[in-house]
């Protein structure tokens, strides 16, 4: 289709479908979503409406326009988007503090819910871990240690809380968090994990909450402290 005025309701749809085409996971993270002529025939709009849905998106941060090579999914929502600039801004200590807020509520509720199910897929993670720490698999137990974090804060049945605590991605097991690669890091800490599962299995959301603040505790004392102001 030819380029024309681009009506905003249909730019609007456009954008809706960009949308859910990256929160549904059909794009990944980190790949090139497909070529313009490709879309343009599949939603059935003006290379300018697309352009501007595309624009649209990347201004909020879910995708990337890189010239002469394509565009790339940046982040599954904006909430998303938003909350990886903004934590990037701040200290570890204050992404840390953070963390507690959302880590002792998540353990909280998902040890309310007490799901045998989710008990037996933190177990499972929690093993997958332990291997790839033991093999010096830095990339596959930060993998597994992420995703039983993320299954406990989807455990507790808060979607919202599920969803911001998904939007730290990377900067809780990215580049910011560099004390695990430090001599005498224990990257298997009982507290926050193994005795989290218990708490979870007994349904004891107190113990679940004391053993999460355990682990960030430990955490927090492999970070350096912020330099007080002069």
């Amino acid at each position: 289709m030819s380029g024309g005025p681009v009506r905003a309701p249909l730019m609007q749809e456009v954008v809706g479908r960009l949308r859910d085409a990256v929160a549904s996971g059909r794009w990944p993270v980190g790949e090139r979503i497909p070529p313009e002529p490709e879309l343009v025939a599949e939603f059935g709009v003006s290379r300018g409406t697309l352009r501007e849905a595309v624009k649209a998106l990347a201004h909020a941060g879910l995708l990337e326009v890189l010239r002469g090579d394509g565009t790339y999914v940046r982040a599954t929502s904006e909430i998303s988007a938003t909350a990886q600039r903004v934590y990037r801004e701040h200290a570890d200590e204050d992404v840390l503090q953070v963390r507690f807020a959302l880590d002792t509520q998540t353990a909280r509720l998902a040890a309310q819910a007490a799901d045998p199910l989710v008990v037996a897929e933190l177990r499972e993670l929690l093993a997958r871990r332990r291997a790839a720490w033991d093999a010096a698999d830095y990339p596959g137990w930060s993998e597994a240690d992420w995703g039983f974090h993320l299954r406990v804060a989807e455990a507790s049945g808060n979607p919202l809380l599920h969803e911001l605590y998904a939007s730290f991605g990377d900067v809780f097991h990215g580049t910011k968090m560099v004390q695990r690669l430090e001599a005498g890091f224990d990257g298997c800490l009982a507290s926050g994990h193994d005795e989290l599962v218990e708490a979870i299995a007994a349904g004891d959301a107190e113990a679940a909450v004391r053993t999460v603040i355990a682990n960030l505790d430990y955490c927090m004392s492999w970070v350096p402290r912020r330099q007080p102001a002069r």
